[in-house]
Parts: structure tokens; sequence; C-alpha cells
């Protein structure tokens, strides 16, 4: 069973300190698996292979912004939290999770990664945008038309266009570029992990001209409501993030309103908004 708690906007420093207690609850068995769904206040986090040149903008223009700066011991380079995002904590112990492949009692690393791209690749799919893996990178991304497919439509166009205007048909656009909708970074400790993925739903994207997002220069970054013009209910995204969990991991999904009623007793410090 994974318990599933949604805590609303919770800043960065907090949402740290509560993982590292709940990871500490988690190895010594004192709590089932968590996930935990929260927006974050705007933040810009360093992993552990982050270079300090991506992020692009001044300390002048990060405070200007309201935007702070953290170093973390999570998998990657540097992203961008905020508003209008779900981020997602899995604090889960591997060894309760069999590979795939049926050979190994305890979940793999990689493996554990493939799903977390699952789930939100399930999640987008749930709301019309098709998403897929990109080779080599890590996260979700859209799909685009295949321009193999658009070549037809260009070529049909391109006869009824003056030589002239020959030199800007089949020109790229946004929709024959694969964007980054999900970032994932995680950290594993005696099999528990923590960190994990952050969607972008309503985000305002123009927070990511701060950084370079993940050190990719070739691929933008996108939202949910920037594919689907309208913005989204953050709270149907997160039932959709919670059904799909469930099925990638074969596991059944208890919704929890508190931490105090997760584990008891949890400092206020850490909150329990809902």
């Amino acid at each position: 069973m994974i318990s599933i708690v949604q805590l609303g906007t919770v800043d960065y420093a907090t949402g740290l300190s509560l993982q590292q207690k709940l990871v500490a609850l988690r190895k010594e068995e004192k709590i089932g698996d968590v996930l935990l769904l929260l927006e974050h206040k705007p933040v810009i986090t360093l992993g552990r292979n982050a270079r300090a040149a991506n992020v692009v903008a001044s300390p002048e223009l990060l405070a200007q912004r309201g935007v702070e700066l953290f170093e973390c011991d999570r998998g990657g380079d540097v992203t961008f939290h905020g508003p209008g995002q779900i981020v997602g904590y899995p604090i889960f112990d591997l060894r309760a999770h069999t590979a795939t492949d049926g050979k190994r009692k305890t979940l793999g690393v990689i493996e554990f990664v493939r799903r977390l791209e699952e789930v939100l690749i399930r999640t987008c799919a749930d709301f019309a945008i098709p998403a897929k893996r990109v080779q080599g990178l890590t996260g979700v991304w859209t799909d685009p038309p295949a321009l193999s497919s658009r070549a037809e439509e260009n070529d049909s166009k391109n006869r009824s266009l003056e030589p002239r205007d020959l030199l800007f048909a089949g020109a790229a656009t946004n929709a024959d570029v694969e964007s980054k909708l999900a970032a994932i970074g995680v950290h594993i400790s005696r099999f528990v992990t923590s960190h994990g993925f952050a969607l972008n739903v309503n985000t305002d994207l123009s927070y990511f001209n701060l950084i370079v997002p993940c050190g990719i220069t070739t691929k933008p970054v996108t939202s949910m409501q920037q594919e689907l013009s309208k913005p989204l209910d953050l709270n149907a995204v997160a039932e959709s993030i919670s059904r799909n969990f469930g099925t990638v991991f074969s596991s059944q999904m208890l919704w929890v309103e508190t931490l105090d009623a997760l584990v008891g007793r949890i400092p206020e410090s850490c909150g329990s908004g809902s």
C-alpha cells in the first residue's frame, strides 16, 4: 500500500526537512511507502551533477523574482520548482517492490525512474497529451507528430506557394520539437528513495529562462496548460497521478488527510496543510 498526502504549498527547505524525517521513519519501518504531492514556492535547485553556470540569472534578478537557490543531493542538474507545478516525493523502500523481470526481489534504481516516467506519461495521456521518454535523457517529453507525416502535408501546401515563399515553408515549429513536461531526479539511501518528479501543469514557464533546464539547450520546456491552451485543475491531475501510481507500482493507494494521521506525530514546523 502507498499512502498519499497532498500538502499544498510548501517552501523548499521545509519540504527537504520533511523528506529527511520520513526517510528515517521508512528506514526504521515505522511507516510504509509514502507519496507526497505538493507545490513549492519559486526555487531553483541544483542536483549532484549540476553546473553552476546553468543558473544564468544574476543573484539580483533571482531576488527580484523571489526565487530561492538550493543545492541538494538528488540526481540531475538544474531545475525550477514553483506554483502551478505538481512536485511528487515518493518515500519508497525499493525492497518492497519487485523488478518487472521477476529475477530480482528488489526494484532497481533505473527501473524505479522508468516507472516514475511511466506514471507521468499515463497521467499526460489522461488529459489527451501524447508524451514519451527520450533516449539518453531522463524525464517526460511531448510526443510531437512525426516529421515524416508532416512532410506530405507541407508538400501539398508548398505547391500553391510562390518560389520566394518556399524559403520559409517547412520551418520548424514548437509542434515539431520534443518539449519537456516533467523533470525527474531521485536520491537513494539504504534502498529508500527521496526527491522525485516535477510535472509542469499550470507553471509560469518564464521562470525557466533563469536557468538552462537540466543542462539541455536543444529542447524547450512546456506545460500541460501550454499544450492544451487552457489551465487545468491541479486536484484532477493529482488524482490521475495517484491512480497511475497504483497501476504502475501494483499497489493500493490510500489518501491520508494529514501527516499526523500518517505517522502519529510530526513536528508542526513540517506542516500538514491540504
